[in-house]
């Protein structure tokens, strides 16, 4: 079995489990006034859950292929040394680090430098632009999730204060 099959068997046995959970387990602990609405809180994991077996029996099964052979375009495991895998693993480090700095640093910085590390590592160097957008799009999620949606997000680091 090829190496995207055995990654979709795996993502086929972690979907079952979440399923089982969305189905099952979920709404087990719902209030009263909630369990007459037809919405709940499971309704998206359960269908994501769905989505996500039929997608990955797609795979295991061999329905999306029409050969054996790996096209010119597609990711041919034998020759993985021959792809950008530092790029990849550098750009894994930093979601990793902002994850870890987002409370710390806060959601302006750490926002905005995964946002310049990231597209630097990836090969961008019109600096002029790069920052501008990257300070832009931080703020502007902040402002959307801070103040329209009402949940607070620091956007400083911890040493400014509480920020909001």
């Amino acid at each position: 079995m090829a190496l995207d099959r055995w990654i979709a068997l795996v993502i086929l046995m972690i979907c079952l489990a979440y399923g089982y959970a969305a189905f099952f387990t979920m709404d087990a602990g719902l209030p009263p006034f909630m369990q007459r609405n037809p919405i709940w809180p499971s309704t998206f994991p359960k269908v994501l859950a769905v989505m996500a077996v039929l997608t990955s029996l797609v795979i295991v099964l061999g329905l999306e292929k029409g050969a054996d052979d790996p096209k010119p375009t597609e990711i041919n495991y034998r020759r993985l040394t021959e792809y950008k895998l530092g790029q990849a693993i550098a750009l894994l480090a930093m979601m990793v680090a902002y994850a870890l700095l987002l409370r710390p640093a806060g959601f302006l910085l750490s926002t905005s430098s995964f946002l310049i590390f990231g597209a630097v590592a990836l090969g961008e160097r019109k600096f002029l632009i790069l920052v501008p957008v990257a300070l832009f799009a931080a703020v502007f999620v902040w402002y959307l999730v801070q103040e329209v949606l009402g949940i607070f997000l620091r956007p400083w680091p911890f040493f400014m204060g509480t920020g909001g």
